[in-house]
């Protein structure tokens, strides 16, 4: 027990949550004044303003990150082996790194984060290659056109690693390793969700609400990807480009942003992954990389820790019971319910990590 009462893994926990609390309000109010107030202040002024909101999204965001993970893999390695949790911690320290650190400082570009989603989860990288959308207009004088056509190959080798990533190691590769928006506050601040009251189970009919909203935002996201894949081929954009752009805007700060927030204070870091559009269309390339998680490894023993601990609240226990796989569209690969599983009975796997596994047991048993 410590001085005050407490013991360190609740202060640790507690530390965690003050400091969500910090990241999340810091991004309203620098965000706020980004998109509200810069627009209409005076030039030194907006210029102030871009700067903090600069910092904030890349050094600052990586200080929370590296004090998040330290913290994180101190709670994890207390309470369970931890090993594929600690490979996503540092997954996303290393992309964040990348992304926020080396790659503007290598390519002058503070706005590199803007393009490491894959499509269709924003249309801002397509934006950057059309001429006359307002994203183009707006960075035009900073970036130049080279600026922004550079822009547009990275966020297209980002995409092609992503890609290429899931059809061999399943969704886990994006969703539990190198997501900058969500996934990387969902795992880097695991024990600290909810902020508020205690962990909640939704209904069935809450789950399949999700479903329904899964649909809709894939739908949405690829709707504005191919508007812009129109107008990049040729098509005239007539007089909607600037609509559809202010519309995605919108998407992005009510139902993506801040309603990924309010998911982080009352319920799970994960909220949002429920209707992810970039993570759906992901999920359905696991699909075909044969993504699943076996539960034939070892001895179920129907203790039910691993449905208990799944973010996405898939009825794993229920699979394992019976020795059947898991194929859940939902299935992040997060490897939560393998880590806690005290027999060993999980393991995540794809055709191709399947074959990697084969190939070592046979180079053993020469």
């Amino acid at each position: 027990m410590g001085g005050d009462g407490m013991d360190t893994p609740r202060m640790e926990v507690l530390i965690l949550k003050k400091l969500l609390i910090t990241y999340i309000l810091a991004g309203i109010i620098i965000a706020g004044l980004n998109q509200g107030y810069a627009p209409h202040a005076s030039a030194e002024t907006a210029r102030l303003i871009d700067t903090v909101w600069h910092a904030y999204e890349n050094w600052i965001k990586m200080l929370f990150i590296i004090a998040g993970v330290v913290l994180t893999i101190r709670l994890i390695g207390r309470q369970t082996s931890g090993k594929l949790r600690r490979r996503n911690l540092y997954g996303f320290s290393i992309a964040a790194l990348i992304v926020h650190i080396i790659g503007p400082a290598l390519t002058a570009n503070s706005e590199l984060y803007l393009f490491t989603m894959p499509l269709p989860w924003n249309s801002l990288p397509l934006q950057a290659a059309a001429a006359e959308s307002p994203f183009y207009l707006s960075r035009l004088a900073q970036w130049g056109a080279r600026g922004l056509s550079l822009a547009f190959v990275f966020h297209l080798v980002v995409t092609s690693i992503i890609l290429l990533g899931t059809v061999l190691f399943g969704r886990r590769w994006q969703c539990s390793t190198l997501c900058l928006f969500n996934g990387f506050i969902s795992e880097v601040f695991a024990p600290a969700f909810p902020i508020v009251g205690r962990e909640k189970t939704l209904s069935s009919r809450q789950l399949q609400a999700f479903s329904v909203m899964r649909g809709i935002f894939l739908f949405l996201g690829c709707f504005f990807t191919l508007y812009w894949i129109a107008y990049l081929t040729g098509a005239h954009a007539g007089p909607w480009m600037d609509l559809m752009a202010r519309l995605e805007v919108i998407k992005y700060l009510l139902p993506e942003l801040f309603a990924a927030m309010f998911f982080w204070v009352v319920f799970t870091g994960r909220g949002y992954c429920f209707y992810c559009p970039a993570g759906t269309l992901i999920a359905l390339v696991g699909r075909i990389s044969g993504q699943r998680i076996r539960t034939n490894q070892g001895v179920c023993i129907d203790c039910k820790k691993c449905s208990q601990v799944c973010p996405m609240q898939i009825d794993i226990a229920g699979s394992a019971v019976v020795g059947e796989d898991v194929r859940s569209i939902r299935c992040v690969g997060c490897g939560h319910c393998i880590d806690r599983c005290p027999t060993a009975t999980l393991d995540y796997t794809t055709r191709f990590l399947g074959s990697i596994s084969l190939l070592r047991k046979g180079g053993r048993s020469e």
